[in-house]
């Protein structure tokens, strides 16, 4: 069902290194994205696919890693992503993205979870260090870095209390995501 994707598409950010995701998977979750919705079906989204571990080593140090927890720094070695899928924007397609590119990150994360993985969509970036790195072309805007391996983190969902929205980290490393309640977000059923 829908809703237990949605459920166990967290923002995983431990990960279980040693276990690696070929090009191809990344590929079946880029082809979901291809399939989503696109604002005037412009389509101006691109990707980059990374596994290799060459990139994948430049690209870490160039990301920021979970704003709300101050004292964790990121994923140690063996809880670093294995792969990442850089989106971006095609400015000789459109000037802009629209909302695309939720869309895509939303499409590519259901589908990783599915398969058993899970993601982050990452948005503290270098993006011109990053550029560099995969030498990307010039037309070509990094929106996002999406990181994707295998979770070695247990990530649940509580209702916010007080409108308290940041998440946390238990003792026991279990990831706690407060979500406002229902009654709180509609508005009103007219």
């Amino acid at each position: 069902m829908i809703r237990d994707l949605i459920l166990k598409n967290r923002s995983y950010r431990r990960f279980d290194h040693s276990v690696k995701i070929p090009v191809v998977q990344l590929q079946k979750w880029v082809e979901l994205a291809r399939f989503s919705g696109s604002g005037r079906n412009m389509q101006p989204l691109k990707y980059i696919l990374c596994t290799s571990q060459e990139i994948i080593d430049k690209i870490f140090p160039c990301l920021g890693w979970a704003g709300y927890l101050n004292d964790w720094k990121g994923p140690d070695k063996k809880e670093e992503p294995s792969a990442y899928i850089i989106m971006a924007h095609d400015k000789n397609i459109a000037e802009g993205h629209y909302c695309d590119d939720g869309i895509a990150a939303q499409s590519i994360l259901l589908g990783a979870v599915e398969d058993g993985f899970g993601g982050c969509i990452i948005g503290s970036v270098n993006k011109s260090k990053v550029a560099k790195i995969i030498k990307l072309p010039g037309n070509l805007e990094i929106l996002w870095v999406i990181a994707l391996g295998k979770p070695s983190e247990v990530s649940v969902v509580d209702d916010a209390k007080k409108s308290d929205i940041k998440y946390w980290r238990a003792e026991d490393g279990v990831h706690h995501v407060p979500k406002r309640p229902l009654d709180e977000i509609i508005v009103k059923s007219i």
